[in-house]
């Protein structure tokens, strides 16, 4: 190693260098400690090893390794360069993110890359540009290194399809990693990437962030562009997943913002981008309603203790907590919400696999027909003015208050291998014995803020139960970004995760 070189770190070659922040990686950067190509390296070991082993993560559905290399070397002659303009916390401006390692899920088109979204019948279609997201990744200097797996056409909670295998949670291998992006949370959570972009309509980011103990980000319907006629979908969200919240607002400022191909994009503030040294460690003068059960969710019995005491710290941190319970019930929600994916995704989904329907996944079929069936006896009309109803009961709950806290999920996990043809069975109910749910999504909490998709909201790490992670909600009023971060950020600063770890005892 010259002495123009980079220095090594003590921790470079560590287990640890993999989840360190990616806001520290950058500052690592900057300093000069740490080149690049070695934290590359350094990661695509990490995927090597995984799939060596018997039972992999499977995270990934293709690895760049010599396009990220090459990139990362460019990166490498820039920091040696130019230090003088790398601010304290590494590159500013628009190449925030250079030399930096990012995950992207498959379905965020990679220009020359294929773009199946996992359906066999499309095992061989190649994207011709880049997804609105995947460009301004690229454009901040960040090097995409993998992609990520997630189920076919991104329609279920869990991660598998014949297309790609099983992708499997870090902290329990029999486990599922959530979904639909599985493939995003168990790279983060296995240390293989800083930052990982995620989709969700119905919880496909806060779902896989809470049971893979990382942070999930929704930002509010038009924050972040999409892409194709799937982007008018009013519950649909792009956004970015990490491991701390700090590393969530960075990708987030790099995502975000109008852009021409998505007309539904609208120009939103700046959000705050504290890191947890940097957070105030009391939640004082926030008035935050907790609504434990959102109205009649199964919530498990581990759960709700997880998420009782992650408030209890809030309240203790000097938040004014106020509890609520919304009048909601699951089979409303899976009415209105089944009746709205029928109407628009179930549909598109069919005509993308019309003749073919012999290639697709069980869980795919089953969705689409269930969705197609309440679409036939509930309008479009009719479940756009009911959603107009729960928006409404949720402007009430929230009135006079800073935020709405909730479970992301009434359980903490599925298994890897699941399907849930025949719905769920919930047992250990906080209130009351097993629930049988007609259909598994009734145990996430998540699909009532894509109903109020102007709503941001953050999953965050509340805790752990049964060596499981167990994720909260923090839901703000429509487009207010800053109250979710501020108070997301104050959070992990009073019951810090870091230390939770898959491997570790909590």
């Amino acid at each position: 190693m010259t002495a123009e070189s980079p220095s090594p770190t003590t921790v470079d070659d560590s287990e640890e260098l993999g989840l360190v922040s990616a806001v520290e990686v950058l500052r690592r950067f900057a300093r000069r400690e740490l080149a690049p190509s070695e934290y590359l390296e350094h990661l695509l070991r990490r995927i090597q090893d995984d799939e060596a082993e018997p039972r992999p993560v499977n995270a990934f559905t293709e690895v760049l390794h010599e396009e990220a290399r090459q990139l990362a070397q460019e990166a490498d002659r820039h920091y040696l360069r130019t230090p003088s303009e790398q601010g304290p916390g590494g590159p500013s401006g628009d190449r925030r993110l250079l030399g930096l390692p990012v995950a992207t899920k498959e379905k965020h088109a990679l220009a020359g890359r294929s773009h199946s979204q996992g359906m066999r019948a499309y095992a061989d279609v190649i994207a011709d540009s880049d997804h609105p997201v995947v460009q301004r990744i690229r454009r901040h200097g960040g090097i995409v290194h993998g992609r990520t797996a997630s189920p076919e056409f991104s329609c279920a909670t869990f991660t598998h399809t014949r297309l790609w295998g099983v992708t499997r949670n870090p902290w329990d291998r029999e486990l599922s990693p959530g979904g639909s992006s599985g493939g995003a949370s168990a790279a983060l959570a296995a240390g293989m990437a800083p930052l990982a972009t995620a989709s969700d309509i119905a919880g496909s980011t806060r779902l896989p962030a809470a049971f893979a103990g990382v942070v999930g980000y929704k930002p509010p319907y038009g924050a972040v562009p999409g892409a194709g006629p799937f982007a008018a979908d009013w519950y649909r969200g792009d956004g970015p997943m990490a491991r701390t919240v700090s590393d969530v607002a960075l990708l987030t400022e790099v995502m975000r913002g109008p852009h021409p191909s998505d007309h539904a994009t609208v120009p939103t503030r700046a959000v705050p981008t504290m890191t947890l040294e940097q957070a105030p460690e009391d939640l004082r003068g926030r008035r935050i309603v907790y609504s434990p059960s959102l109205g009649d969710y199964p919530v498990q019995r581990g759960v709700r203790r997880q998420v009782d005491e992650a408030v209890a710290a809030m309240e203790s941190a000097g938040a004014e907590i106020v509890e609520v319970e919304l009048p909601w019930t699951t089979a409303e929600i899976r009415e209105v919400t089944m009746a709205h994916f029928g109407h628009l995704l179930a549909d598109g989904m069919g005509q993308l696999l019309r003749g073919r329907e012999d290639t697709a996944e069980d869980y795919t079929l089953r969705f689409m027909e269930d969705a197609c069936r309440q679409a036939r006896r509930i309008s479009l009309f009719e479940s756009v003015d009911r959603e107009r109803l729960m928006q409404e009961q949720l402007h009430s709950a929230m009135a006079g208050t800073d935020a709405l806290v909730a479970p992301v999920s009434a359980i903490a996990s599925l298994p890897a291998t699941a399907t849930c043809l025949d719905g769920l069975t919930v047992d250990d109910v906080f209130e009351g014995g097993a629930r049988h749910l007609e259909h598994y999504w009734e145990a996430h909490m998540t699909v009532p803020f894509n109903v109020a998709n102007r709503c941001p909201v953050m999953s965050v790490p509340a805790g752990i139960d049964r060596g499981r992670p167990v994720g909260l909600q923090i839901v703000g009023h429509p487009y207010d970004e800053a109250a979710v971060f501020d108070i997301a950020a104050r959070f992990e600063r009073i019951r810090p995760w870091a230390h939770r770890r898959p491997g570790r005892t909590p």
